[in-house]
């Protein structure tokens, strides 16, 4: 009897979440191809604290080093100004970046099958299969197709149609600092802690985060995110150069340079000073339109949606790469427990899902109105705490 071929994976989106997935059901036996919409290696993205999914395939299955991909503090704590501690806090937390944290992924992954330069642009499918047209003009067929292709989803279009972007009313500044640029009175205040800064409708937060391994070496890096009001509408319009529907992320170069030297600006006027010398000190920052994405549905037939491209939720809990970490996993759980009959293995996967995007997104909706409007953000509130299934876990 001729053993049957192994089932076909195409996923969409080699980030984090869609190397996660691909990692997951090549462990289960798939024939697994990855398409990514970039044709270099960039290091985009910014810091990622560290939750018990996000790491889970280098604690469980890789035999990469965990130590060598993170760095780790052990405090949370909030500065007043003259870097006065208003409130400090146990609270152990470990960190990577993207480029990290990605590049450390696809080295289990390989190369072979990591496929840059395919945009997805349309998707079909039948009773047994899914395929996928790119805009090279290639196509990709697999008895299951995973979209993990971010905010501006292809695949959510066709999963949940007319799913609604709203817009927060705030951005978030990023960027990174070789700490190694900072003054050493501002490293020692940074250096072990969760750092926020809070003032009126606005905040800061910081944490060190290690850069990609370059040469068998890598460097500690400060990572910070300033979220900042900027109403909807022809202030949005013009911050982003156009108009502002459907515009997520300004790369750094896409950052009006006016824009820049404003935010310099206000840095040294409002932040305490060590928070002052991390924004000043990056001269390539980018941009985070913060808004809510949650599709209702997960699952149409044999084409899924994981991570950002299922629920783009605020950065508040720190739980976006955790999500997508935790799609990929439960979706892998939910083939192997079903025997692998896949039908049966997404009904089970997609509400389970849901619900948790529906959890997160109710919860860091609350997290950012209490910093960016009510003025009601508490340093002790426990509530406040990173998290993916509730404050601090």
């Amino acid at each position: 009897m001729r053993e049957r071929k192994s089932r076909q994976a195409v996923v969409v989106g080699g980030s984090i979440g869609g190397l996660t997935t691909a990692l997951l059901l090549r462990d289960l036996g798939w024939d697994v191809d990855v398409f990514e919409r970039s044709t270099r290696d960039d290091a985009r993205g910014g810091g990622i604290v560290l939750q018990p999914d996000t790491i889970r395939w280098f604690t469980e299955r890789s035999t990469q080093a965990l130590e060598s991909l993170i760095t780790s503090t052990n405090l949370v704590q909030y500065l007043g100004s003259d870097n006065h501690v208003a409130h400090r806090e146990y609270a152990e937390w470990s960190y990577s970046s993207w480029a990290t944290l990605h590049s450390a992924l696809l080295r289990d992954f390989g190369a072979e099958r990591f496929r840059r330069g395919h945009r997805a642009v349309a998707v079909a499918q039948d009773a047994s299969t899914a395929t996928v047209e790119f805009d090279n003009g290639s196509f990709a067929t697999g008895d299951l197709v995973v979209f993990a292709d971010g905010v501006n989803s292809v695949g959510r279009q066709y999963v949940s149609p007319n799913t609604p972007i709203r817009y927060s009313g705030y951005i978030g500044w990023r960027g990174l600092v070789p700490e190694r640029l900072l003054r050493s009175e501002t490293s020692a205040v940074l250096e072990d802690a969760v750092t926020y800064a809070l003032m009126p409708d606005s905040h800061i937060v910081m944490y060190p985060v290690p850069s990609p391994i370059k040469d068998c070496m890598t460097e500690r890096l400060m990572n910070f995110v300033w979220y900042r009001n900027v109403p909807e509408g022809g202030q949005l319009d013009q911050f982003v150069g156009g108009t502002s529907d459907g515009v997520l992320s300004l790369h750094p170069d896409q950052v009006p340079h006016i824009e820049v030297e404003r935010m310099h600006t206000d840095a040294a006027r409002d932040l305490p000073p060590a928070a002052a010398e991390v924004v000043v000190r990056c001269g390539a920052p980018y941009v985070q339109v913060v808004s809510d994405i949650r599709a209702a549905q997960m699952v149409r037939g044999r084409v899924v949606i994981v991570g950002d491209a299922a629920c783009a939720a605020r950065p508040h809990a720190a739980a976006g790469t955790a999500k997508a970490a935790a799609d990929a996993w439960s979706l892998a759980t939910a083939i192997e427990e079903t025997g692998g009959g896949l039908d049966q293995a997404l009904q089970v996967w997609e509400p389970i899902q849901l619900a948790l995007s529906a959890q997160l997104e109710s919860r860091v909706q609350a997290m950012g109105d209490r910093s960016q409007f009510d003025n009601s953000w508490r340093p002790e509130d426990p509530e406040l705490r990173f998290g993916l299934y509730g404050p601090g876990i």
